[in-house]
C-alpha cells in the first residue's frame, strides 16, 4: 500500500510512544500533500485505541473521530450518502470542532482511549482553530489528537507548540515510478515519466497527474516557463487544457504542477535567474495558501499561473554587468 512506503521512521516513533510511560496527547503529522499522512493517521489511531481482548470493528471505529471537509450542501450530502462523488466545503468549521468537543464529554465506547483526526488541520476556520486550541490546552483524559498538515505554517503557533511533530519524507524517483507501474498500469511511458518528474516525491501527486490527465497541462507550463508567451497563445491553450469548469482538486493540482515546473528549473538555471524563480515560487505558494479558502474564478486562476510562469523566461540577450 502507498501509505506504508517511507513511513518506517514514523511507525518507530509511534510504537515507541505507545510503549512509553506517557503518550503525548497531540501529534502534528507534516509533509507534502499525497504522501500518505492520513492513511498513517487512521492506522495509528487504530493502534492507539485497541485494547487486548476487545473486538475491534473492521469499518468505522466509534472511538476514532475524523474531522475533514464536510459536503458543501444538502444535495452534496445526499451524493455522499449514495456513494457518489460530491463537492465539499472549503474549510473545517467551528461547528465541527464544537460537535467533537461535545463528544469528548462522554466516555470512549470500546476502551479507555479516543483518537481525534483533523485532516487537513491547515483548512480550519480561524474560530475553529481557536476552539481546537482549548482542547489541546486542556485535553480530556484518554483523548489524543492527530493533526494532518500539508502546510504547518498556516496553523496557529500555539497549536504547533502543543504538538509533537512527526515529519513524513518524500519518496525517491524509483519509488514513485514503482508505485505508478503498480497502481496505474495503463499509463504509458511518457505519461509516467512526466508524472514522476512533476510529483516532487509525492505518490499522491503522481497518481493525480495520471488520473487527471495533466500531461498536456504540464507540457504547456514547461513551454511557457522556458520560452515565454508574448502573444498569450500558450496561456490560451493552457486555459483550454484546464477546462471550463475544473473542480477544486484540478485547480489545486494545477498550482502544484506549476510549482514543480519552477522547482525543476531551479535545478538547472543560472545563478542570476534564481531571484526571479524564487519570487514566482513564492507567489505560487501564496496562491496555494489562498486556494482552499478563496473562491477563485478558474479562468483567472490559470491565467495568473501562466503569467507567473511566463515571467521566468529569460530574455535571449541577457545584459552583462
Amino acid at each position: 500500500m502507498i501509505e506504508h512506503i517511507g513511513h518506517d521512521f514514523a511507525w518507530r516513533e509511534w510504537y515507541a510512544a505507545l510503549a512509553g510511560p506517557r503518550m503525548h496527547h497531540a501529534w502534528l503529522l507534516t509533509g507534502q500533500r499525497g504522501i500518505g499522512k492520513m492513511g498513517f493517521a487512521l492506522q495509528a489511531a487504530r493502534e492507539l485505541v485497541k485494547e487486548e481482548g476487545v473486538p475491534q470493528p473492521a469499518a468505522d471505529h466509534p472511538d476514532i473521530l475524523i474531522l475533514t471537509h464536510a459536503p458543501a450542501n444538502a444535495d452534496e450530502e445526499k451524493k455522499r450518502a449514495d456513494g457518489k462523488p460530491y463537492q465539499t466545503k472549503r474549510n473545517i468549521s467551528v461547528d465541527q470542532i464544537r460537535t467533537m468537543q461535545h463528544r469528548l464529554n462522554t466516555r470512549p465506547t470500546l476502551g479507555s482511549r479516543r483518537a481525534i483526526i483533523v485532516d487537513p488541520a491547515d483548512d480550519m476556520e480561524k474560530s475553529a482553530s481557536n476552539a481546537l486550541l482549548k482542547s489541546l490546552e486542556e485535553p480530556p483524559v484518554g483523548s489524543y489528537f492527530l493533526l494532518v498538515s500539508h502546510r504547518p505554517g498556516r496553523l496557529l503557533p500555539t497549536i504547533r507548540s502543543r504538538c509533537r511533530i512527526l515529519r513524513f519524507p518524500t519518496l525517491s524517483t524509483a519509488e514513485i515510478d514503482n508505485i505508478l507501474r503498480r497502481e496505474a498500469p495503463n499509463a504509458d511511458e511518457t505519461a509516467r515519466s512526466a508524472a514522476v518528474a512533476a510529483s516532487a516525491g509525492s505518490p499522491g501527486a503522481a497518481l493525480d497527474f495520471v488520473e487527471l490527465e495533466l500531461g498536456k497541462l504540464h507540457q504547456l507550463m514547461a513551454d511557457i516557463a522556458q520560452h515565454g508567451d508574448p502573444d498569450f497563445t500558450l496561456r490560451g491553450k493552457l486555459a483550454d487544457s484546464m477546462g471550463a469548469r475544473p473542480d477544486r482538486k484540478r485547480q489545486l493540482a494545477a498550482i502544484d504542477l506549476a510549482r514543480s515546473v519552477i522547482g525543476n528549473q531551479m535545478e538547472s538555471t543560472i545563478p542570476r535567474a534564481i531571484p526571479r524563480l524564487t519570487e514566482a515560487y513564492a507567489d505560487l505558494n501564496h496562491l496555494a495558501n489562498q486556494a482552499p479558502t478563496y473562491n477563485f474564478d478558474p479562468g483567472l486562476l490559470i491565467m495568473e499561473i501562466g503569467t507567473l510562469l511566463a515571467s521566468l523566461a529569460a530574455p535571449r540577450d541577457m545584459p552583462h554587468g
